[in-house]
């Protein structure tokens, strides 16, 4: 009987271990869940940061490194960038002193936006910094010694035991960045509390030479941050507003045009700057292309997967080879099978026309990236939490939706991921003053109807005034 009992258990071994097996698997997926308790966008309370038209003219104007061509190739597009009359400056640009910020603006500003924002998040949700298990920080182009990450810890009292991340030179595709670390993190700590800080430090790196392709930032880039707490704790679910579904980062480094494409540099007279150069429309295409055929397969149902598969094979036959994003698009693939929501990154109007084309978006769902572009301005790796805000003030988000967010940024990397809403949002947050405003009736420039700037006589007199 002991033999036949033993030979029993020899027998079901295999099915023991397949049950453990799947038992384990099922425990793993459980706990690598990423929940969004909440978020804080930054805005100035000062309003004389703010830049309408006028005074980016006035501003531009200053530079005596420019001839009357450049004047106008950055009012033209300070015009047309559809950036509107209310975004928000770096106080040393206001106050006119763009070409001698000091290591104490570069603090001050940043000090101004995390902790405004964090002061807020700890209010808003009742968590104390005590708390926090995880801090990531994400500021490009500034990294001062000891670390901002650091800074925050000392202002707050943090634990000596958190796990902290200091992250530079990411682009404006950094808060997503930030946010795919946590989430690993969180598959090998259960139950923690994290905060991502997400800003771009503006007043020190005012671009203050002649080079049209790194005057651009200037036309583009205004300050703007958001922070913002995750958790793994189940406990915290029905707290939770986001959960991250899945997120794909795609990164084009190693080609050459695509690394140089938007990157920080030194003009002829010394003068440092952001270069945006013409290979950027083909980098991010490219990477745009590759991260979704990665995360395509992540969020459409079977049906449509199958049906794409079929148009694919149909138009390659038929069509012969085409360009990556061409291809994944091109045999009608309807991403609106699989998410409700485009959450674009606002870094100019041409960045949002582009994304919106390829994907075949109607301006409905371009609005909120437009919205966010013209009140907020690129706020960089801010940017995408204002155009999530601008849809929960406009009460779009309901439970069981799905969010897609994009961004793109500097390496050249694309970074995708998205995020289904747990339950219904309404929150007027950081739009709660303008949101009745929104959108306008015209996006067109006040300015195009008040001057006539593109007159030589015209500039050179506001030049001598």
């Amino acid at each position: 009987m002991l033999m036949d009992f033993f030979r029993a258990i020899l027998y079901l071994l295999p099915l023991f271990y397949v049950i453990f097996y799947f038992f384990n698997l099922f425990f793993q997926k459980r706990n690598q869940c990423c929940y969004m308790l909440a978020y804080e966008c930054y805005k100035a309370s000062d309003e004389s940061r703010q830049l309408d038209t006028e005074s980016c003219a006035r501003v531009v104007l200053r530079n005596k490194n420019l001839g009357l061509e450049e004047y106008r190739f950055l009012l033209k597009n300070i015009v047309s960038s559809g950036i509107g009359e209310e975004t928000y400056g770096p106080k040393n640009v206001v106050e006119g002193r763009e070409d001698s910020a000091t290591l104490a603006d570069a603090l001050a500003e940043m000090d101004d936006i995390i902790f405004n924002t964090l002061d807020k998040l700890f209010s808003r949700t009742g968590v104390s910094p005590s708390q926090v298990d995880i801090l990531v920080v994400n500021v490009s182009l500034f990294s001062p010694v000891p670390s901002l990450t650091a800074r925050v810890i000392n202002r707050y009292n943090m634990r000596e035991d958190i796990k902290a991340f200091n992250l530079s030179g990411m682009g404006c595709s950094a808060s997503l960045v930030a946010i795919d670390l946590v989430q690993q993190l969180f598959k090998s700590y259960k139950n923690k509390l994290a905060i991502v800080v997400s800003t771009e430090s503006m007043g020190p790196n005012w671009y203050c030479g002649k080079e049209k392709s790194m005057m651009l930032s200037n036309c583009l880039f205004r300050s703007g941050g958001c922070s913002m707490l995750f958790t793994n704790n189940r406990d915290f679910k029905h707290k939770a507003i986001l959960k991250l579904n899945c997120s794909v980062r795609t990164h084009l480094g190693s080609n050459d045009e695509a690394y140089n494409c938007c990157i920080q540099v030194e003009d002829e007279l010394g003068h440092q700057g952001f270069c945006l150069t013409k290979g950027l429309t083909k980098a991010a295409a490219k990477a745009f292309a590759m991260n979704l055929q990665v995360l395509v397969p992540k969020i459409l149902p079977l049906r449509e997967l199958l049906l794409y598969v079929i148009r694919t094979r149909f138009r390659n036959k038929t069509k012969g080879a085409a360009s990556k994003l061409e291809a994944v698009m091109g045999a009608g693939l309807n991403l609106k099978s699989g998410v409700e929501h485009f959450c674009l990154h606002p870094g100019g109007r041409a960045v949002i026309d582009g994304v919106g084309k390829s994907l075949r978006l109607t301006e409905y769902d371009l609005e909120p990236s437009r919205m966010a572009l013209h009140r907020f301005g690129n706020t960089s790796a801010g940017g995408l939490w204002y155009v999530l805000g601008y849809m929960e003030a406009k009460k779009r988000l309901k439970k069981g939706d799905r969010i897609l967010m994009v961004s793109l940024g500097a390496g050249f990397k694309c970074n995708n991921c998205v995020w289904e809403v747990m339950k219904n949002l309404e929150d007027l947050n950081v739009w709660k003053d303008c949101i009745n405003r929104y959108p306008p009736e015209s996006l067109v420039n006040p300015f195009l109807e008040k001057y006539s700037w593109i007159n030589n006589e015209y500039l050179s007199f506001v030049r001598l005034h």
